[in-house]
């Protein structure tokens, strides 16, 4: 693990279905560099993995990341069948720091413009998470709402390390 987080926090992973904004996702590579996670993009993407904007955010960092490529969300599911998976979406009341992650735990999210399919969200509800926020407020970055996940997650790790 680098920079003083939880050493297992390397095996968490954190999934991006479908994302539209290269800046998101560098600066979403740039926290998996910082905490050793893995990086899981699922196709298809609203821009090319080359793309100057998605390196500037995420600067030197993108070549540091781990990053995997899927076709599809049930091409990663089939290859992780062990694998718990944790759908992040403004449509649930369970609140991501109720939930107790594990290593190799999947956070995954949606587009920035659409969140998760509907469709996912139901066949996975008791896997639903959400992240508060007053009412008036319409949604949170995406690389935001993956900080704080992933904070979250290495935090409850760290601890059970103690």
């Amino acid at each position: 693990m680098r920079n003083g987080g939880s050493e297992h926090a390397d095996m968490l992973n954190v999934v991006l279905v479908e994302p539209e904004i290269p800046p998101n996702t560098g600066n979403i590579a740039r926290l998996c560099v910082a905490v050793g996670a893995r990086l899981h993009l699922v196709e298809p993407l609203g821009f090319k993995i080359d793309d100057r904007a998605l390196k500037r955010a995420g600067m030197d960092y993108w070549n540091q990341c781990d990053v995997q490529l899927w076709k599809s969300f049930p091409a990663l599911q089939a290859a992780n069948l062990e694998g718990r998976f944790f759908f992040l979406t403004t449509k649930s009341k369970r609140i991501y720091w109720s939930a107790a992650y594990r290593d190799e735990d999947f956070l995954v999210f949606g587009r920035e413009t659409r969140g998760l399919p509907e469709s996912l969200l139901e066949e996975h509800a008791h896997s639903c998470l959400t992240l508060p926020m007053r009412p008036e407020a319409r949604s949170l970055n995406l690389a935001t709402a993956v900080g704080a996940v992933l904070y979250e997650a290495v935090r409850q790790l760290a601890a059970c390390e103690k």
